[in-house]
């Protein structure tokens, strides 16, 4: 494949594009594949909806004579390679970012950041697989002084392949958990895989942020000469956890001022510390910083606050795994504030063989607490009434849970609802 004339076709076109059905005028259209589609097919569509190249893996497709069929051996190598060769003209920081849990939220709160100061790209919603981050990367602006990747991971050696199309000069982990066990090979899996980002860093002379308060990734600094740690006094920036019920307090750098947040559970203490350390790296001011932080407000079913009636619903239904719902529980059940409190849970995806085991946790970590109602929906967390209190409610789907959640009539509650994106439990919140 020529990719110099692939990225010179880039450069003349209006963006990329890999669904037919958002087609912009100018666009070039990638013929990927998937286990259910051959894009290949769509490339006339592609076309006729204003795309100014598609370009195919499949001669049989392309039409005689036609400059606007670009033919190569794999689309999906095209578009990494093609966005590889874009990120080499880039001589701008790259900050690449991973972790079982909270990578969103870190990222929308470091762009939030560092936009106060600089013309700040980042992954856009949820692009951050062997797709989304070629995407990220052809769709960052040429003034753009600082970009933030996203990467996610289902299986050992999917984040060496996002590091080497992106090239982060700057990373962190947000943490490492109980997430993608079945793809990953265990704990352990998880533990080599999120780590291939500092490798990649280490590599390649990068800097690293830590969190010198997670045991796991404080013992990974000895591994850099210059990390860059926080939120404890004496590391870079000092950051001071004050509060969270429900939502995170802190307080920087001798700063009597305790601010608040828009942000719910101690959980996300870690994330706001990363983004002010971040910052501060950068040259932002800790004012701005504090303001941007304390500004933001979550608003995509990450521990999002909804308010029924008398009701206070804290709405974290985009992910779910063993280690994030046990924060979860633990910062719940912490909580006050209201006369009542339920709690709301529903199936973990992709544990493998811990499947069963691990939704059986979910009733010991539900018993620590005296929450008035304890109600479980979904196939796989019918393991948890096991270990949960006689008293706990389950139901084999969201569907049935509604007519009993719409004839209780609840008021005065404290709403715990959390599952992973599958189980599309926000679908609740208009029967409660």
């Amino acid at each position: 494949m020529d990719i110099q004339l692939l990225y010179q076709h880039f450069r003349n076109s209006s963006g990329v594009s890999t669904d037919t059905r958002h087609i912009s005028k100018g666009n070039i259209f990638f013929a990927l594949k998937g286990p259910n589609f051959n894009a290949n097919e769509f490339a006339p569509k592609a076309l006729e909806a204003g795309a100014s190249l598609v370009v195919i893996d499949e001669e049989k497709f392309a039409v005689a004579g036609d400059e606007r069929y670009f033919l190569v051996d794999d689309a999906l190598t095209a578009l990494q390679q093609l966005a590889n060769y874009r990120r080499k003209q880039l001589s701008i920081p790259i900050i690449g970012l991973t972790g079982s849990n909270g990578k969103t939220t870190s990222k929308e709160l470091l762009h939030a950041v560092l936009k106060t100061k600089y013309r700040t790209a980042a992954t856009v919603g949820n692009l951050n697989n062997h797709i989304g981050v070629p995407l990220t990367l052809l769709a960052i602006p040429d003034d753009t002084e600082i970009a933030i990747i996203e990467m996610g991971a289902n299986k050992q050696g999917d984040i060496k392949e996002l590091c080497d199309i992106a090239d982060p000069t700057h990373g962190f982990i947000t943490n490492i958990g109980k997430a993608h066990l079945e793809g990953m090979g265990g704990p352990e899996g998880v533990l080599k895989t999120k780590t291939e980002l500092f490798q990649h860093l280490r590599e390649n002379k990068g800097t690293v942020f830590i969190n010198s308060q997670d045991p796991i990734l404080s013992n990974m600094a000895k591994r850099f000469e210059n990390p860059v740690l926080y939120p404890t006094k004496g590391d870079f920036c000092e950051v001071v956890f004050e509060d969270a019920n429900p939502f995170v307090q802190f307080r920087v750098e001798g700063d009597s001022t305790i601010h608040t947040t828009h942000l719910i559970g101690a959980y996300n203490f870690g994330n706001i510390a990363n983004a002010l350390t971040i910052g501060k790296f950068f040259g932002v001011s800790m004012q701005e910083a504090v303001e941007a932080v304390k500004a933001y407000n979550p608003s995509n079913m990450r521990s999002q606050l909804v308010e029924k009636r008398s009701n206070l619903i804290i709405l974290d239904a985009y992910n779910a795994n063993p280690s994030s719902m046990e924060v979860a529980i633990d910062t719940f059940g912490k909580m006050t504030g209201k006369k009542h409190k339920m709690i709301i849970l529903g199936d973990m995806y992709e544990l493998g063989d811990s499947t069963e085991e691990e939704h059986a946790k979910l009733g010991e970590l539900v018993s620590k607490y005296e929450f008035d109602k304890i109600c479980f929906t979904g196939k796989y967390v019918q393991a948890a009434l096991s270990k949960a209190p006689m008293r706990s409610l389950y139901f084999p789907d969201p569907f049935s849970f509604r007519n009993w959640l719409q004839d209780s009539k609840f008021e005065d509650h404290l709403i715990l609802i959390k599952g992973s994106r599958g189980m599309k439990l926000e679908g609740l919140v208009d029967f409660i």
